[in-house]
């Protein structure tokens, strides 16, 4: 199936690892080019190495930027559109809230998860949509997760930033809607990236049991039987975010192997 996603200029926050450079590999291999938008200096380049190994240098662009500072969005935009163009596509999965057992929560902890992942959504999600809208055309499809969705003990704030972040994109698919801009989402459940692991480690603490163990419980939980691996989300990810999808905006697709089946 031919995405049309030869040329386009795709911005990826979080590009540098995981899911967000699955999704850059995706795009890449569709004929896009694309933006790579990361805190770490170090694991951008280490991207940029891995990604220029299998496809044209001249395709791939970075850009160090935490984004959690609201200014560094529109700077951010401004790049990338210096060196690319317009941004056709908006990919959101930078930052993630700490996972944190109940009796360590503070109130610093909470605002600390609406930095990490609410507002380093909203701070490129802001600058770039009311561009697309001003041409009459774009595409923004946010990775937040099923914590937002479904209660962990362990990830409150988390799951409440994200549970925002859903409103938000139903809320901006509406607003913008007559503008020719989609915004949609997808809720991975367990993906294999760093983050699994460290999620992991703080739910082997609370239930004084091993990683190892731990692991093995949480791929027992899924009733496909495994947990998710990061390519299989950027592939949603593409089509959601390519013109195959011109008619579906406002949606939150859940990928979590089936293991909260509900009528949404």
């Amino acid at each position: 199936m031919d995405l049309h996603l030869t040329d386009k200029h795709v911005l990826i926050t979080g590009g540098s690892k995981g899911i967000g450079l699955a999704c850059a590999q995706g795009f890449l291999a569709e004929g896009a080019k694309v933006t790579l938008v990361s805190r770490e200096q170090v694991n951008l380049a280490a991207a940029v190495n891995r990604l220029t190994a299998d496809y044209p240098a001249s395709s791939v662009h970075a850009i160090a930027a935490d984004m959690q500072i609201a200014a560094n969005g529109e700077q951010v935009l401004n790049q990338a559109e210096q060196h690319f163009g317009p941004v056709d596509i908006l990919v959101n999965s930078a930052g993630a809230a700490k996972r944190t057992a109940p009796d360590d929560l503070n109130p610093e902890a909470w605002q600390a998860a609406m930095q990490a992942k609410y507002f380093s959504y909203i701070h490129m999600i802001d600058p770039t949509i009311k561009r697309m809208g001003q041409r009459g055309r774009g595409a923004i499809v946010n990775v937040i997760g099923a914590g937002g969705k479904v209660a962990s003990a362990i990830h409150m704030p988390g799951g409440a930033a994200n549970a925002a972040l859903m409103l938000v994109n139903a809320g901006m698919a509406s607003a913008y809607a007559a503008k020719g801009v989609r915004v949609n989402a997808v809720n991975p459940g367990l993906t294999l990236t760093d983050r699994l692991q460290e999620g992991m480690a703080t739910d082997a603490l609370a239930q004084g049991i091993s990683e190892q163990e731990a692991m093995q419980r949480a791929n027992a939980r899924i009733p496909m039987g495994r947990i998710a691996r990061p390519e299989e989300v950027a592939d949603a990810v593409l089509y959601l975010a390519s013109d195959r999808a011109s008619y579906i905006s406002g949606v939150v697709l859940t990928m979590d192997g089936c293991t909260t089946p509900m009528v949404v």
